[in-house]
């Protein structure tokens, strides 16, 4: 995929981003249409039209929404024609395969999947919805300029995988924004920063899962599974908030102030305060257009608890289609559930770091069904994680350990606030902020030049959220 390619990162983006500087005010919207239509373009050709139409179908609603304020008929019919494109597209793209896969299995017939796939569909859909839901509601103005829109749906810095950016949240900057280098600098500390997590942190980690995962699961020790999904957990964390980083960097270089998608979600203390801090704009996207037109907690405990089961159900199957992935989201669901109306009291009254450790090893068994499509071998490898193969440790085990270990302590401290909190406290003292202001940039400049190493020499670089 581009992102992850040598060529887009040393050849496109510097391009990119000196034609955009030197671009006059007025044509920079322009500029930056164009490098993202190319962007997309070298990573599926074929479907940047399918682009191109989703766009003017939904800027077209939005025009339509707004000279006909109070045709409460037309406004519907606008409002329909978008969620129906928009949802039609999806369901082709991501999730034909799924449907006639299954109707195949429940009536013996043969029908063929399309095979198509159009990646970041996930992500550019919900984004064109919420702008004509928004319209619809009257949170936002319309935007009448229709390169300004495309430009706004089009954005290559977010476009494959987040965060998904709401409208609202740059209809300002959409219009008129200011650079500055003090921004920009901050937006190549950001890039910096999710490019190490990526290619440093999810890359290494992530060889530790493959390993595991290749393995035969009846053959596991309780250690190795435990080990392998703990890794897992790491490489899906520094995967996708290494990518919401750099997208958040590259947003500032260009102006723009892309919302926040992580806040250290290994650190929460209940399931209901981890999807709070993990993929922060879809469970906004979700609460905004799902769970509160359906009634949000105003209609009762039983309509709160069926809202909070569609949102989820939903939420698990925008990650994938397939049956694990929604089993995967009621499971989280049902514990939200729990949470909120059954052991309310009796979490408060854990200790702090209980109710870490009891948040994340509950993530860590929503992970299992995540990660394994097949839903045999998810609970096959429940079984080994709980001792099923009798074999708590055995000398591979050991060996991934000893090898994993000082990979394994680096990314649990990279999780947690502890960088967050000690570069505070050494920015709070004169001296100390003057020597890390001075630093900063070699610092950064080293990362840079070992992540090109690595980019170089690893052929494994997968982007694992690409496929979402």
């Amino acid at each position: 995929m581009v992102f992850s390619c040598i060529p887009f990162l040393y050849f496109f983006l510097p391009i990119t981003l000196i034609v955009y500087y030197l671009s006059p005010r007025k044509l920079k919207n322009l500029a930056l249409t164009v490098a993202s239509l190319i962007f997309f373009a070298w990573g599926e050709p074929k479907y940047v039209f399918i682009l191109l139409i989703s766009s003017a179908i939904d800027y077209s609603a939005g025009i339509v929404l707004d000279i006909y304020r109070d045709n409460k008929k037309i406004r519907i019919a606008a409002l329909l024609t978008s969620l129906l494109m928009n949802l039609g597209l999806l369901s082709l793209f991501k999730y034909s395969g799924f449907f006639i896969d299954t109707v195949n299995s429940i009536f013996g017939s043969s029908f063929k999947a399309p095979g198509l796939e159009m990646i970041g569909i996930s992500f550019f859909t919900f984004q064109t919805m919420s702008y004509t839901i928004d319209m619809y509601m009257g949170n936002i103005k319309v935007q009448k300029n229709p390169l300004d829109f495309l430009c706004y749906i089009s954005m290559f810095p977010q476009i494959v995988a987040g965060p998904i950016v709401r409208y609202e949240d740059v209809q300002n900057d959409i219009s008129k924004r200011s650079l500055s280098l003090s921004k920009a600098g901050e937006g190549v500390g950001d890039f910096i920063k999710g490019l190490s997590k990526k290619v440093l942190l999810a890359n290494n980690i992530g060889l530790l899962w493959d390993e595991i995962k290749l393995s035969e699961i009846s053959e596991l020790s309780v250690v190795s599974a435990w080990l392998g999904i703990i890794a897992f957990s790491f490489q899906i964390y520094y995967d996708f908030s290494g990518y919401s980083d750099m997208a958040v960097g590259l947003g500032k270089m260009l102006g723009f102030t892309f919302p926040k998608n992580f806040d250290h979600p290994y650190t929460s203390k209940s399931i209901s305060e981890f999807w709070r801090r993990w993929h922060i704009t879809l469970g906004t996207w979700f609460r905004m257009y799902v769970y509160i037109p359906l009634g949000g907690n105003r209609k009762g405990k039983t309509r709160t608890i069926i809202n909070l089961l569609v949102v989820w159900s939903l939420t698990g199957f925008w990650h994938g289609a397939s049956w694990n992935f929604i089993l995967w989201g009621l499971y989280f669901g049902i514990l939200i559930i729990l949470e909120r109306f059954v052991v309310p009291n009796v979490i408060e009254k854990i200790p702090k770091l209980l109710r870490v450790v009891y948040t994340y090893v509950l993530v860590l068994f929503g992970w299992v069904l995540f990660e394994f499509e097949s839903l045999k071998n998810a609970w096959a490898y429940f079984c080994a994680m709980f001792g099923a193969n009798r074999i708590f440790i055995d000398a591979q085990s050991i060996y991934r350990l000893r090898i994993y270990a000082v990979m394994l302590i680096v990314c649990f401290v990279f999780s947690t606030a502890a960088y967050s909190y000690v570069m505070q406290r050494i920015r709070s003292t004169k001296k100390l902020a003057a020597c890390v202001s001075i630093s900063a940039p070699l610092v950064q400049m080293a990362l840079l030049i070992i992540c090109t190493a690595y980019l170089v020499n690893n052929v494994y670089n997968p982007f694992l959220y690409f496929r979402f």
